[in-house]
């Protein structure tokens, strides 16, 4: 989907966004038993996609309840 989404012409974004928080989400990484990152993660840099850190870049996952 990254490649695909990337790889037309004009300005695109290609963005990960790595569960990396456990306690609030599930984490989602090269060593998880739900899904892992590995490729995705490889070729990140050399395809210039952004990979956003859940834990590091966001205050809050879920919408606290009404």
């Amino acid at each position: 989907m990254l490649q695909w989404t990337t790889a037309g012409p004009g300005p695109r974004l290609g963005l990960i966004l790595h569960h990396t928080d456990g306690e609030r989400e599930y984490a989602h990484d090269r060593e998880s038993h739900i899904g892992k990152l590995d490729t995705a993660l490889d070729l990140a840099p050399e395809n210039d996609w952004v990979v956003v850190s859940m834990k590091d870049a966001w205050s809050r996952v879920f919408s606290r309840a009404p």
